[in-house]
């Protein structure tokens, strides 16, 4: 079965992402959260080949995938599920997990550090939220992160396996979690103790610094929780909160691709918000 999975890596990934975007697509559709700021279309249409874009650069620069990574680091003994002698099924939760928390740390770091927060801008400027504002990222961010993402699967020496589960958990939540969608107070209250939902990921995209500087989470809300990151609901409210970055408010500029690439060499705008900031 693993090997199975391994080898369709690539239809398996397609599919998951396909099916929840169309899933998110129409829930939003049929029943949005908020009030939708710029046109559907031409946002979908630019974070769509944004992904292609990103899709692209990866393949070129980086000679293997995250998969290929791990059954390397298999073939060579390399990481600490593969030094010791760890039952299957533990190597493969305990790689899901430990992965998740890599990308929360990854992502306060690219909060905290300027010069990453330049590219993370990107991400933040969307002026709506949507599912695919949980694939708008800048091709140096992906290109960044997939560096870590293999140092972190090599030094954990985590399953082939685990590496597949935790890429299609990944994209699949950031795309929920992103969703302009709402879920009943009392289910939304319970489901986040096990997954980051779109209320509690939503207050992380308001234009208010110290709200945009909580719930890092993507797929486990554990994280925030545990190191003091969370934060339960936005001061005005999720249909009176403003989405983005103060002073970003140029929709020809943040929303189309030309601009969209060019954000992180523009001016300071946004750059009271990383974390280290002094008067913090």
């Amino acid at each position: 079965m693993t090997n199975w999975l391994i080898a369709n890596e690539t239809w398996i990934r397609l599919l998951a992402f396909a099916g929840v975007l169309l899933i998110m697509a129409i829930w939003e559709q049929l029943a949005p959260r908020r009030a939708r700021i710029a046109a559907r279309g031409a946002r979908w249409a630019t974070h769509l080949v944004l992904v292609l874009l990103n899709t692209a650069v990866v393949r070129v620069l980086l000679p293997t995938t995250a998969i290929g990574v791990a059954l390397l680091a298999e073939s060579a003994g390399w990481g600490l599920f593969n030094r010791y002698a760890f039952p299957f099924w533990l190597a493969l939760v305990a790689g899901v997990v430990a992965l998740d928390f890599v990308i929360y740390l990854q992502h306060v770091m690219f909060h905290a550090v300027p010069a990453f927060w330049r590219l993370h801008r990107v991400h933040h400027a969307d002026l709506d939220f949507d599912a695919t504002t949980g694939v708008r990222f800048h091709p140096i961010e992906i290109f960044l992160s997939m560096l870590i993402k293999f140092a972190a699967i090599v030094a954990l020496g985590a399953p082939a396996a685990a590496v597949l589960i935790f890429e299609v958990l990944l994209n699949a939540t950031a795309m929920f979690n992103h969703g302009n969608v709402g879920l009943p107070r009392a289910l939304d209250r319970w489901l986040r103790l096990l997954v980051v939902t779109p209320d509690m990921h939503r207050v992380h995209h308001s234009v208010l610094p110290h709200e945009t500087n909580s719930n890092f989470g993507f797929n486990l809300p554990w994280w925030d929780r545990l190191l003091g990151t969370y934060r339960d609901q936005p001061e005005a409210g999720h249909e009176g909160m403003t989405i983005g970055i103060e002073g970003w408010r140029d929709e020809q500029r943040l929303e189309r691709l030309p601009g969209i690439l060019l954000l992180p060499f523009r001016d300071p705008a946004g750059n009271r918000y990383p974390i280290n900031r002094r008067e913090r």
